[in-house]
């Protein structure tokens, strides 16, 4: 049988992952100050999980990508 392609591990790493380990909750409520030291780990409060976008690059203008090609060793 083959592995169904959402299986797959070189996709599960372009995902972004919309659940955080217990470790990674406690550490943004750490950061936002909702967790104290003695606070129990069980029945954590909801976390946001942010999804990151990469923002394209703006291609060079038209005028230099002539004088780029004309300079060679």
């Amino acid at each position: 049988m083959t592995i169904d392609k959402s299986l797959k591990v070189r996709a599960a790493l372009m995902r972004t992952r919309s659940v955080l380990t217990r470790a990674e909750r406690i550490e943004k409520l750490q950061a936002s100050d909702r967790w104290q030291d003695g606070d129990s780990p069980v029945g954590l409060a909801k976390v946001r999980v942010y999804k990151l976008s990469m923002k394209k690059k703006k291609k060079e203008k038209a005028e230099d990508a002539p004088e780029a090609k004309g300079k060679k060793k």
